[in-house]
């Protein structure tokens, strides 16, 4: 009696064992994806700005709630905090969709087009600035999507 418990007690040590291990290559593979996409214009991701070109977006902590952009050449990069959000529809293509006021554009969203979870990030003061520089009536943003691979 006391062998099939302990037997039965160790089976399952070993099986959460086994799906903790997992979890954990799973979370490591994710957070090693990288986003690449070739961004047509300048932009700005919190206080730096960005010239046109090729930049890789992924996350810089295993938590996922900060974001890494690096230009292909990794001269430029940027790390903002970011949060967690849901799209309401189903789209499978991974993007960076950034905000745009007037000529300049702010990097606002990242998905991996994965799954409908994206990540948004923080608003810089610069965004806000520029937002509240335009006319009352133009103090909109105009959503710009930049299609994007995941790699």
């Amino acid at each position: 009696m006391k062998k099939e418990i302990l037997k039965g007690f160790t089976m399952l040590m070993f099986i959460v064992a086994l799906a903790l291990a997992t979890a954990a290559v799973s979370n490591a593979q994710s957070s090693n994806q990288k986003i690449i996409a070739d961004v047509p214009f300048e932009f700005v991701v919190g206080a730096q700005s960005m010239p046109a070109g090729e930049y890789a977006a992924r996350a810089a902590t295993a938590q996922d709630n900060t974001l890494m952009i690096q230009s292909a050449d990794g001269k430029r990069a940027a790390i903002r905090l970011t949060n967690p959000i849901r799209s309401n529809r189903e789209r499978s293509n991974a993007r960076l969709v950034f905000h745009r006021y007037g000529e300049q554009y702010f990097l606002a969203e990242v998905w991996s087009g994965a799954d409908s979870e994206g990540r948004q990030l923080l608003r810089s003061r610069q965004e806000r600035a520029s937002e509240r520089e335009l006319p009352l009536a133009q103090r909109t943003y105009e959503t710009i999507e930049v299609v994007a691979v995941l790699r």
